[in-house]
């Protein structure tokens, strides 16, 4: 697809894979529009990239994205883009009490939130001759992470979702895309450097993987493996035991008390 010229909207704007899309989508010649929740880092971006255009909304809330597509539809109707990147990722041990109503906050936000995001924008993307949705999932889509086990479930079902949308816009101008991204040092990662296991060296710079990602788009590609993530995909086809099992051995103290 070409990728200049175009109307992009980037959830989770304001750190890691967004605020490099922006960055690099902006360079391209396309004009960019990114969310997030605080206003303060929404501001820094802004100084940081005058050109993008800022909007704070939050996808765990769907009052917010109706709020969202009236505005963006009013000041950008050419919008033919969309990127769902917005993520939370925590550690969490199940052998402990956890609110019913926080447990899932993965799952809003990582799941629910492009759904609705996708169902909201959907009928707009349509209008275009040309239009894309690209979900960010993980490499932990394709296996458990033991340590994370609400984001695994959150990836795996965005990954599900995703596989199923391309199937139902096959015959729309829509090209539903999807970014397997691989562990990277964004502060996503940040809470897990003190744990038993963690290997900073696995992971992989957040600019090079947005650069696979925007190759890819280029490209067509309809999934975009950066890095390991290409090889956790052979191993979740033939040894995805062995994948489960090195998972579980980071945080072992964490998940198990020890």
């Amino acid at each position: 697809m070409k990728l200049s010229d175009n109307t992009i909207l980037v959830t989770g704007g304001t750190g890691g894979f967004g605020i490099e899309f922006a960055s690099k989508l902006i360079a391209l010649g396309n004009t960019v529009i990114i969310t997030g929740r605080n206003a303060q880092k929404l501001l820094e971006v802004k100084q940081q990239l005058p050109q993008v255009h800022t909007i704070q909304s939050d996808v765990s809330s769907a009052e917010d994205i109706v709020r969202l597509y009236e505005q963006v539809i009013r000041d950008f109707p050419a919008l033919n883009i969309l990127i769902n990147n917005a993520g939370e990722m925590r550690k969490i041990s199940l052998h402990h009490q956890h609110e019913l109503t926080d447990i899932t906050r993965e799952i809003d936000i990582n799941l629910i939130g492009p759904i609705r995001m996708v169902q909201q924008f959907l009928p707009h993307l349509k209008t275009k001759p040309h239009a894309a949705i690209m979900n960010v999932t993980s490499g932990i889509a394709l296996m458990p992470f033991p340590i994370s086990p609400v984001y695994s479930a959150s990836k795996a079902g965005l990954r599900s979702y995703t596989q199923a949308l391309r199937v139902q816009l096959k015959h729309t101008n829509i090209k539903v895309m999807e970014l397997v991204a691989p562990g990277s040092s964004t502060p996503l990662n940040d809470k897990f450097v003190n744990e038993d296991g963690f290997n900073a060296g696995m992971l992989m710079a957040p600019d090079k993987i947005v650069d696979t990602a925007i190759k890819g788009m280029k490209n067509d590609r309809d999934e975009v493996y950066p890095g390991l993530a290409g090889v956790m995909r052979v191993l979740s086809r033939i040894a995805p035991n062995l994948l489960i099992a090195q998972s579980g051995k980071m945080g072992a103290s964490f998940m198990y008390g020890k």
